[in-house]
Formats: structure tokens, C-alpha cells, sequence
């Protein structure tokens, strides 16, 4: 035996004895019981470091021992590839995005390699290879035949830096993630995906082991509020528009005493008047400088323009003016807001810069609400001030004022979410193309499966113009309309990267298939993940995404059941409270343990 240990002479030879062997790779055929390991797959960035061992070498244990205790361990790797890191890579060092990306995937291969780790290498995925996001676009018409997809002019974050959109969950503190530049605000046509229409859903991990933390940032985060749509007339020649808002505290209605809307709101031009049109401008352009985390900030002093416009309280009759604000943003609620000063401070602080009407409609044990008040009190004992509704004790008001307006057809009980549609178009380049047609005749259509994936082209030009360099390509850019063969126009958008990671997990069960994504078999063999293991950053971005993108799977027929992955850790943290490290012996029935 060697005095010591030699790694350069000992662990090439048993690397190679473990890849002859096939020990790592796991069969479909394996009559054990299934244990799906899997570890977020990192982007190409040239070396691996700290951080992936981090979470990758406890990642690597644990399916060790589940093979060790009797499992079919399927524990696959591969590469997060596209992205602005390389396309950025490409405008700064004159080479093609191609050329950095695989040079980095060969170098971190290696070296992954080198580690010993037990990975499946013959599953390994790269999204940037066709054969994957051929995949990807046809999911994304998939979203699209099923009403989850779709094309809208809407309001835009736009990071100078990256001259691309991002979406909100990739917006920190008013500043793009990856840049640090401040975000700006731009209406541009986009693609969403309506990730909305699952957010009761993904409120809800029944059968799953999650950190209560990542539970908590994505609740947080879809921002669920119960209370009501209120209908408001809008008292302006011309004007028959309704002007509805959402209030969690629709029984403080008869205390409404100015309304506040976003300055982006669509209603601002045809209610200004002629003598409030040149400061709404001037206010409107200023608010369009501001980021979102600044417009919100409870330290900044509130400001807004009154546009000359009233509308009408149809509860009480009561005729109040309309102000535009940018502390109310358009992408919430209904982008308006009915101001109660007497019980929202922030309300209050608006109320008595501008000299507006203050009206207690509670009384308050502690506060003569019959004198000026000096702050806002937010709850009361008995309402007061509100008409037929005044004795109202506040344990029914919420719920008579409702009843009332659904009754009188002024409004109606309802529920919000802070969670927008998922913005998925990029302007870039280093991407899966977005798999679509525009026709002067025939307007935007679906390329047919038959002809996926649209590929991207090589010996591209790069320039930071804030449009993709697909869009100077004559040649990709012009063909033939599927529909009717004329002239027409490719899309020159890309898909957001986190597209390819919202389904990688499911291409590792079958990632060789030529005619699906994956087979039934498959999927019957190995779904869902019974391990996940990576960053908690990725709670609002990531892990919300995969979970609605296969819940939609699951509603198309795709998989079963209602969640991709069973059991989450994120590195760095205990795994939750009242957890045991008992390991259920193969074949035993009951949770994941």
C-alpha cells in the first residue's frame, strides 16, 4: 500500500471503472423502487467554484445512500445554456455565443467529472441544443393551443443595461438582477404566459416537503387579498367608462373622499381636463423615470396632479376628485384606488399635503373621531358617517357593505393577487426562438410542429441596439406564411431562460426521444423529482415557475399528479422543523421520510 494518497493515479482509475461499469446510470427496466435525485443544473460560466460543490456534494451523498439502501437512483446533470452571459460574452469579446458556451460546458464537464460525483451522464441535457429547445418551443405552443399564451401590449420592465425586458420576479430593489441597472418602464408588445390562472393553485402544498420559507416567499410573493370590486361613475362630459377599483376594506366606502389612479392608467387622458393636461404631462413623464420599489417605498413622501375630473361615490351619492399618484401602480389591483384618509395613513398623509376632506366612518374608544384627526386609526369599533349602515359593528361591516353593492349592482366580493402574468419574450439573441409566424393576412401563426425547431442562425452580428440581432437577418426573418404561403415575417423575440428550466427535469426521464418530450413510460417510471436540492433565490423565480409550468402540464394530460417535485432542501439551512433523517427501507409504503 502507498504511503499516501495519490489522487492523480487512484482516482483516474476507479473514474474510469465506475464509467465502464455503467454504475451511475439508471435503468428504466430496474425493478427497484424509483428514487428521482436531482440538483439545480448550473449555467456555463466557465468554472465551476464553492458555490455548485455547495450544494452538489451533499446532493451527491444522499443519492449515494439511497443506491446504497436499495434504490433505482436516477441522478441525471446538465447545462443551464442559454442566456445574456454569453450573448454578452459575444459583444464584448467578438465571438459567437456558441463558441463561449460550449468551451465553458466542455471545461465544467470535466470537471464535474473529476469531482467523482455519481451523475447520469448518459441523460446529461444542454437547452441550447436544438434537440432540447426544439422541445421547449413546442411546449410553448402547447401553452399557446391551451389559452395560457399569448401576445399583449403592455407595460414592460426594461433594464437599459441588458436592452431586454425582464420579467418582475428578476426586478430587486428597482434594479435588474443580473446588470444592477435600474429598471425603466416601456409599453412594448410582449408574450406572457398567464401564470395568474394557477395562482389559487400555487397557494397550496398539500403532500409536498417544502421549506416553510420558499412557502412563505411565493405566497408572499402571488400576494393573495380578499375584498371587493367597486364601481365608481366618472363625473366627465363624454366619459361613460366605470372607474372600478379593488379594496380589501370596502366597508370603509362611505369615507372615500378623493380617488387616486395610476398615472399609467388608461382612463388619465380622457379624464384630464384642458387646464390640468399640461402638470398631468409633466407628472406622467416624471413617474415614467421612477422605478416601482421607489414609487412604493413608505419613506418617500407622497405626490400626485389632480386632473381636473370627479367621480361619483355610488354609495352616498358624493361627488370626489380624481388625482393620479404614482405611489398606485397600474399593474395591481385595477390601478386605482379609492382614498379613505381617516383610516390609511398613507391616505392621510396625501389628504393633508393637498388640503382633501378627511371622514371618520368608525368610532374609536381611544380617539374623539368628532375632532381633526391626527393620524389615520385603521380600525374602529362601530361604523359611523356610512348612511343606513351606521351601529354596524366592524365584525359584519366588510361582509353587509358587500352584500349591499352586489345587491344594488355597484360592485361585488372579490379576490386579488399580487402575482402578474410571467413575461417570457427577451430581445436578445442566445435563446430558444420563439415559434411563430407574422402574416400580413393571416396574422400570427404557430410554425407547425413538423417543422421544429426553428433554429437559431450562425455568424450573427451583435449590437446592444435594444432589438435582436435576429431582426437584421433578411433571410431568417423572411418566410412564407404557414397558413397561406405568402410573405410574412419571423418572430425575432427569444424565450426567457427560465423557460428551458421550468421543464429540464421532465427531458431527464427520456432525453433521447426524437417524437415527444418525453414517453408515458417514462413518466409513469420516474415522475415526480423525490429530491430537489438547490438556492433559495430561486423561490419566486424558478420554483414558482416549474411548479405552474407542470401543473399546465398535468392539465393538458401530460403527467400526473399536482406537483413536479416532492421534497425540497436549499443549501446553507436546516430542512424544516420536526424533520428526521430516517430513510424508509425499499418497498415500505407511506411519505418519503
Amino acid at each position: 500500500m502507498a504511503d499516501r494518497y495519490e489522487p492523480h493515479v487512484i482516482e483516474p482509475k476507479w473514474r474510469k471503472r465506475w464509467e465502464d461499469s455503467n454504475l451511475y446510470a439508471a435503468r428504466d427496466d430496474d425493478p427497484r423502487p424509483k428514487w428521482y435525485a436531482l440538483t439545480m443544473f448550473p449555467y456555463p460560466s466557465g468554472d465551476l467554484h464553492t458555490g455548485h460543490w455547495y450544494a452538489m456534494a451533499p446532493s451527491d451523498v444522499a443519492a449515494r445512500y439511497r443506491r446504497m439502501r436499495g434504490y433505482n437512483v436516477m441522478f441525471p446533470m446538465g447545462f443551464d445554456s442559454f442566456g445574456l452571459p454569453a450573448e454578452n460574452a459575444a459583444i464584448k469579446r467578438g465571438i459567437d455565443p456558441r463558441e463561449w458556451t460550449y468551451q465553458n460546458i466542455e471545461r465544467m464537464r470535466g470537471q464535474l467529472r473529476l469531482m467523482g460525483a455519481g451523475f447520469d451522464w448518459e441523460r446529461e441535457v444542454i437547452t441550447s441544443d436544438p434537440e432540447f429547445y426544439r422541445w421547449t418551443q413546442w411546449w410553448f405552443l402547447q401553452f399557446y393551443k391551451h389559452g395560457l399564451a399569448y401576445q399583449a401590449e403592455a407595460l414592460a420592465n426594461w433594464c437599459p443595461g441588458c436592452q431586454t425586458v425582464v420579467a418582475n420576479e428578476q426586478v430587486l430593489d428597482g434594479k435588474c438582477e443580473r446588470s444592477d441597472d435600474v429598471v425603466e418602464r416601456k409599453m412594448m408588445r410582449q408574450w406572457f404566459f398567464k401564470i395568474t390562472a394557477y395562482a389559487e393553485e400555487l397557494l397550496r402544498y398539500d403532500g409536498i416537503d417544502w421549506p416553510d420559507r420558499i412557502r412563505n416567499m411565493q405566497r408572499n410573493w402571488i400576494g393573495r387579498s380578499e375584498g371587493a370590486h367597486l364601481d365608481f361613475t366618472v363625473d366627465v362630459d363624454g366619459v361613460d367608462s366605470l372607474l372600478t377599483v379593488f379594496t380589501t376594506r370596502p366597508d370603509t366606502v362611505y369615507g372615500a373622499t378623493f380617488m387616486v389612479i395610476a398615472p399609467e392608467h388608461p382612463l388619465v387622458t380622457r379624464l384630464t381636463t384642458p387646464e390640468q393636461r399640461g402638470a398631468v404631462a409633466e407628472y406622467m413623464a416624471a413617474t415614467g423615470r421612477t422605478s416601482e420599489v421607489d414609487r412604493l417605498s413608505t419613506e418617500r413622501e407622497k405626490t400626485g396632479v389632480f386632473t381636473g375630473a370627479y367621480a361619483v361615490n355610488r354609495f352616498n351619492g358624493a361627488r370626489i376628485p380624481v388625482w393620479i399618484a404614482d405611489y398606485v401602480l397600474v399593474t395591481y389591483g385595477t390601478g386605482a384606488v379609492m382614498a379613505v384618509p381617516a383610516h390609511d395613513q398613507r391616505d392621510f398623509d396625501f389628504a393633508k399635503k393637498y388640503g382633501l376632506e378627511v371622514i371618520p366612518v368608525y368610532d374609536h374608544a381611544e380617539v374623539d373621531v368628532t375632532k381633526p384627526l391626527a393620524a389615520a386609526i385603521p380600525y374602529g369599533g362601530r361604523m359611523i358617517n356610512s348612511g343606513g349602515f351606521d351601529g354596524t359593528p366592524s365584525s359584519d361591516a366588510i361582509r353587509k357593505v358587500v352584500e349591499h353593492a352586489e345587491a344594488a349592482g355597484v360592485g361585488k366580493g372579490a379576490v386579488t393577487y399580487r402575482l402578474r402574468d410571467w413575461s417570457v419574450s427577451r430581445q436578445r439573441f442566445w435563446g430558444a426562438p420563439l415559434p411563430f409566424i407574422h402574416c400580413g393576412a393571416c396574422g400570427t401563426q404557430p410554425v407547425p410542429d413538423e417543422d421544429l425547431p426553428v433554429t437559431l442562425p450562425e455568424k450573427v452580428e451583435f449590437r446592444p441596439t435594444g432589438q435582436s440581432p435576429l431582426t437584421l437577418l433578411e433571410d431568417w426573418v423572411n418566410v412564407p406564411c404557414p397558413k397561406c404561403g405568402g410573405a410574412a415575417k419571423r418572430e425575432t423575440d427569444t424565450l426567457d431562460t427560465f423557460m428551458c428550466s421550468s421543464w429540464y427535469q421532465m427531458r431527464y426521464v427520456d432525453p433521447r426521444n426524437p417524437e415527444r418530450p418525453f414517453s408515458a413510460q417514462a413518466a409513469r417510471q420516474w415522475f415526480p423529482v423525490d429530491q430537489y436540492t438547490g438556492g433559495a433565490e430561486h423561490a419566486v423565480m424558478h420554483l414558482l415557475y416549474t411548479r405552474f409550468f407542470w401543473k399546465a402540464a398535468r392539465d393538458m394530460g401530460m403527467v400526473e399528479g399536482d406537483e413536479p417535485m416532492k421534497r425540497l432542501f436549499n443549501q446553507g439551512g436546516h430542512p424544516g422543523p420536526g424533520w428526521q433523517p430516517h430513510v424508509k427501507e425499499p418497498g415500505q409504503r407511506g411519505g418519503s421520510g
